[in-house]
């Protein structure tokens, strides 16, 4: 009898546990997206031209990654879940995101469809979530990107010790917003985040808009050497904004729309960046960059996309500069999940900007979308690639 009931007690403990597992999911996902990349003029004053595998970015259309995500179903149509995604190079295997483990996201939260999602980590800003999805950015990546990546355009930054919260859809409105933990004792706003955005879709319409403020602690020196608040900054190495490191804030303003008419995509957007400078700041005014762009796709067939966009940005405040880009990009499907691309752009720079510590005023320097080459008054830059998903 003994026998027969710890076997009974055995087979009802893993038809329990096959339930649990039932309701709950794991998913192991990635994409490693690669080129062969030419720069003309990739090193600033000395207009010298490279030739590579990859790119400071680690990829054009998408950064290259794997992850984790997972839910399990707690009942009444709340689940818990989560995202650990890494980033990596894949032309040579190092690590990105500062080389964080999973630095592009790594959080846990609560979803109902109800009441919307609930999460705590590090995770994208409510401006990436809402507004970059009806961009070119969405379609054919960095080459497309303000220059320098000023307005966050290619998900250059990332926040972490963040709480966000996602509503549900109401009649096509959907709201986000999100608060960033500065951590430090006695002053809880230093080096604090915090974002809002809210989105409309109608179907072929889509609208969204957000504001944005990451805030760089107050160090104990006299002038802040870096950028070292909850937000990663939105630096990518070229003259554009490398100099505004020390910025007290950024604080960043978008909105997009789209309209998709049978095969073509019309696309525009507008943008304010605001670097802030306060007296422990390297550079001694408010740098203000505005950016307007247009793009439009056409899907010339089921596997072939082909678009084209340009993006005028304009900075004002201790220097003054304009930067105008013409992108081009085709997308081929090999399969649903392999593709190959061509994509370029031409940049051209006219006026002045920071050195690279932002203390003196130089000539403005070329540097397409957020890849971070820094160039001299103009810059090309063409990607034959490859992007996988799995």
């Amino acid at each position: 009898m003994k026998r027969i009931a710890l076997s009974s007690l055995s087979l009802a403990l893993l038809g329990i546990a096959g339930a649990a597992h039932a309701q709950s999911s794991v998913t192991l996902y990635g994409t490693i997206d690669t080129s062969i990349t030419f720069v003309h003029n990739a090193n600033g004053a000395a207009g010298q031209n490279l030739w590579s595998i990859g790119n400071n970015s680690g990829g054009d259309l998408s950064g290259s990654r794997w992850g984790l995500k997972g839910q399990e179903d707690l009942g009444g149509g709340l689940k818990a879940i989560f995202q650990l995604e890494n980033g990596f190079n894949p032309a040579n295997g190092q690590l990105g995101q500062g080389s964080r483990l999973f630095g592009r996201q790594a959080y846990v939260g609560l979803t109902a469809d109800q009441y919307g999602t609930f999460t705590l980590g590090r995770q994208y800003d409510p401006l990436v979530d809402m507004v970059q999805g009806i961009t070119a950015d969405n379609y054919f990546g960095s080459t497309f990107a303000t220059a320098g990546d000023v307005d966050n355009y290619d998900n250059s930054s990332r926040t972490s010790n963040a709480i966000k919260y996602v509503s549900p859809v109401f009649y096509g409105v959907q709201v986000e917003g999100m608060y960033a933990f500065g951590g430090v004792a006695g002053a809880t706003g230093s080096g604090q985040t915090w974002s809002a955005a809210a989105s409309y879709n109608t179907g072929p319409f889509s609208v969204a808009a957000g504001y944005f403020v990451a805030d760089n602690p107050t160090v104990t020196g006299l002038v802040r050497t870096t950028w070292s608040g909850t937000s990663d900054g939105t630096f990518d190495g070229s003259l554009i904004n490398l100099g505004l490191q020390t910025a007290k804030s950024i604080n960043i303003a978008r909105v997009a729309a789209q309209y998709v008419l049978g095969p073509f995509t019309f696309g525009a957007g507008y943008s304010n960046s605001q670097y802030r400078a306060d007296g422990q700041s390297a550079f001694a005014s408010t740098e203000i960059f505005n950016t307007g762009q247009g793009f439009l796709n056409y899907q010339l067939s089921p596997a072939l996309l082909l678009g084209a966009g340009y993006s005028y940005t304009h900075s004002s405040g201790q220097a003054s500069a304009n930067y105008h880009q013409v992108s081009l990009g085709a997308d081929y499907s090999l399969s649903k999940r392999t593709d190959v691309y061509l994509v370029g752009a031409w940049q051209h720079a006219i006026g002045e900007t920071l050195n690279a510590d932002g203390t003196a005023v130089v000539g403005a320097q070329a540097s397409v979308g957020s890849y971070g080459y820094p160039g001299t008054n103009t810059q090309e830059l063409v990607s034959l690639g490859l992007r996988h998903k799995f």
